[in-house]
């Protein structure tokens, strides 16, 4: 049996701030080679699960077990996640004056490359693989001259990460409501950018409240989230479902 790219056993997750538990018994499984939607209303634990799986300061582990490709990510530092083939698109990616994108892109892979003991890019192979990402997912090279985030609409900022995603080319991709303050055309030229990523070697997560997102990156399975666990799993009809009825037929009391 082919090990899947994620696997979630009984997730449980506390925000240390005010020792709230969010997640309360996640179990989740993506094989390698699909795009599983996660949706559900405000509050039901979609975005803990990313900030826990990426290793995000403030939420804490209780319970459970998280394998990335059957290997135990508990325990990893947040590089060291992303060095095993992890990777996070915030919903809200921040500005990061004074580093120039390039600049940024370059670090990200070498650093990645040197915790795999790899050899480092040299300049000529680097520019090289930003040509033919930024040709083959449609984006503006100029935009790579500013530096990170800063200025960039919010269809930029989301373009920038799917970039971002093609050069460190992870195994695992989550989206976390990567759609949030999107315009159609917009979200149109990203979903083309993330479906061209879509591989038999690589599996997706994608965290959304709306249908819309998935009109464009059609899933292969969809679960929906209520009070910090999976309460329903699905085919992308779903997605329409909840869509036409809303949650109230498919959640109890959320967290």
């Amino acid at each position: 049996m082919t090990t899947p790219m994620l696997e979630i056993r009984d997730l449980h997750v506390r925000i240390e701030e005010d020792d709230k538990e969010i997640l309360k018994g996640v179990n989740l499984i993506v094989p390698r080679g699909e795009v599983h939607a996660i949706m559900g209303p405000n509050g039901s634990g979609k975005s803990t699960l990313s900030y826990a799986l990426s290793g995000r300061e403030g939420y804490r582990i209780t319970e459970g077990e998280v394998l990335l490709d059957g290997v135990s990510l508990l325990g990893m530092e947040p590089n060291e996640r992303a060095a095993a083939g992890l990777f996070l698109a915030f919903q809200y990616p921040v500005e990061v004056p004074g580093v120039a994108t390039m600049t940024f892109l370059k670090a990200a892979m070498n650093a990645q490359r040197k915790a795999r003991g790899e050899d480092e890019l040299l300049m000529p192979d680097f520019m090289r693989r930003v040509k033919e990402a930024t040709s083959r997912l449609k984006i503006d090279a100029d935009m790579l001259k500013r530096p990170v985030n800063v200025g960039f609409s919010g269809g930029e900022k989301k373009r920038a990460e799917i970039l971002q995603m093609a050069l460190l080319e992870p195994k695992l991709a989550i989206l976390d409501e990567t759609d949030s303050g999107l315009d159609i055309d917009a979200l149109r030229i990203v979903s083309e950018g993330v479906n061209a990523l879509r591989g038999p070697d690589r599996a997706m997560l994608v965290i959304t409240h709306y249908q819309r997102l998935l009109n464009h990156i059609l899933p292969d399975v969809v679960h929906v989230f209520s009070a910090g666990r999976v309460v329903e799993t699905g085919g992308p009809e779903l997605a329409l479902e909840l869509e036409a009825k809303g949650y109230a037929g498919f959640v109890g009391e959320t967290a």
